[in-house]
């Protein structure tokens, strides 16, 4: 019988070592030698000491013990492959398909509103589709990650996929994914590092044109892109800063970095409205005397501004398809770029030929308060963001999808909430299980769908909670946002 058991026990252990390992060396905690307990081994004269040290005998681990590590491994083992089974196979992935609507169908549909609902539902089952990719290649590789020592012996019996990545979950995303988004953060930094360059020629040029001619509207153009510079290199040493992998700054943030890129874009935006208020209040004060003379565009102040509506008209349509939020701001820049030069050249132009002198102030004036209207309306919009907006609808959807892609394995949600902090946006879901679900269970749950919802490109952060009843608290305290 003991030789059976032995011969029994061995064959499970090797089925176990193959099945987490893949023929891979177990990993070992440091400090530990090939003398284990667990293989019935004596201890070193090293470690023995330290076993002695913490109440061990230092005798062989009896046989039963290492066939119940076994047992547990197998078990824990199942319980995790049931669950994942649950979660990647429990939903109709392709059933949604049967409500989208071809480019033939599209083109098919005269009336303009029905056609917008149907490339609007289209759009939905897209981001769908990418949340359910997202699923598919995170949750495996998560729930492989958990409790890589079952027996709890020290060494790692599974191996999984976030150990491997260090917690990136970035890495785990499936390869179109990442693709993509690596090009858009490649495209990203081109745009912003050409914004530079050509923002520094342009204020070049725009000095030696102002110092040609008096015109108000030309000096405000020069204002705007000496400001146009200030705002690229705000974006630039942001995006440097959130990017940086350093202990310090982890330590000192460990999370809300990327809300630097909104608060630079704050303070750049009460910066422009400061700005053209002096040069609003100039312009009154030039037009105030009620007399005057037409001011006259040298040729360079004129190619100053025509070279500046076309180096931004091309930098701006280039940034267009760019979602991030610092490429945005690049391109309502360009965009108010080209508006603003456009008319600082047609102004004075018109008010010359038509010997009208007080068009140029006027005009000037106009300017400043597109401009302070426009960047105030930034200013707001960081503002809330900041503050917690909710998140748009779109994301609001592909987040209650992904809550609904968790439906095989849970009892359901009580609340799912999500919330800008920032310029990300951060998710809570509360969820139902059932009142008998075991710890470990509940666990891998949760935290998996964290971190698929961390997986999501609008999503900084997620918190999971658990709940066995529907009409118990709502996990917030009512007055949490007021003052105690």
């Amino acid at each position: 019988m003991v030789g059976k058991r032995t011969a029994t026990f061995n064959s499970a252990r090797e089925v176990v070592d193959d099945q987490f390992n893949n023929g891979s060396t177990k990993k070992r905690r440091p400090g530990r030698n090939d003398d284990d307990l667990e293989r019935g081994r004596p201890l070193s004269a090293h470690s023995n000491g330290d076993a002695k040290k913490n109440g061990a005998s230092g005798r062989p681990r009896p046989r039963i013990w290492r066939f119940q590590d076994v047992a547990r491994t197998a078990l824990e083992d199942k319980r995790r492959d049931d669950l994942k089974n649950a979660l990647l196979t429990g939903i109709d992935r392709n059933g949604l398909e049967k409500y989208r609507k071809s480019d033939a169908d599209l083109k098919a549909t005269k009336q303009k509103k029905i056609r917008r609902f149907y490339e609007g539902q289209n759009e939905r089952l897209n981001d769908w589709l990418e949340v359910d990719a997202i699923v598919m290649a995170i949750a495996d590789d998560v729930l492989e990650s958990m409790n890589p020592d079952p027996d709890h012996d020290g060494d790692m019996e599974r191996h999984g996929g976030l150990q491997d990545v260090q917690g990136n979950v970035g890495e785990l995303l499936p390869e179109d994914e990442k693709t993509k988004r690596a090009k858009a953060n490649r495209r990203a930094k081109w745009a912003i590092n050409i914004n530079v360059i050509a923002n520094v020629f342009l204020l070049a040029g725009k000095i030696v044109a102002a110092l040609s001619t008096g015109s108000l509207s030309l000096i405000a153009s020069l204002v705007d892109s000496a400001l146009d510079l200030l705002c690229t290199l705000i974006i630039w040493s942001t995006n440097r800063l959130v990017g940086w992998r350093l202990d310090a700054l982890q330590k000192r943030f460990p999370v809300g970095r990327r809300r630097l890129e909104p608060l630079g874009i704050l303070v750049f935006s009460i910066i422009m409205v400061i700005s053209f208020i002096q040069i609003l209040q100039e312009s009154v004060q030039k037009i105030m005397p009620l007399k005057g003379e037409p001011e006259v565009l040298s040729a360079t102040a004129i190619g100053a501004l025509v070279a500046t509506i076309v180096v931004k008209g091309i930098i701006g349509l280039g940034c267009l398809p760019l979602k991030t939020t610092q490429v945005q701001a690049l391109v309502q820049d360009c965009k108010t770029d080209v508006f603003f030069n456009s008319l600082s050249l047609l102004f004075p132009f018109i008010g010359y030929q038509a010997n009208i002198w007080w068009l140029d102030p006027v005009g000037a004036g106009l300017l400043s308060l597109f401009i302070i209207y426009d960047w105030g309306q930034t200013c707001f919009e960081n503002v809330v963001r900041l503050c917690g907006e909710a998140a748009s609808p779109k994301t609001q959807q592909k987040v209650m999808y992904l809550a609904y892609r968790f439906s095989p394995v849970v009892q359901g949600f009580k609340s799912v909430t999500a919330y800008h902090c920032g310029d990300g946006v951060w998710v809570e879901f509360d969820v139902l299980l059932d009142e008998k679900t075991s710890l470990h269970e509940s666990h891998d749950i949760a935290e998996t769908l964290q971190y698929c919802a961390e997986g999501l490109l609008e999503v900084d952060r997620a918190f999971v909670t658990t709940d066995y009843s529907s009409s118990g608290p709502k996990g917030h305290a009512e007055d949490a946002e007021r003052n105690h």
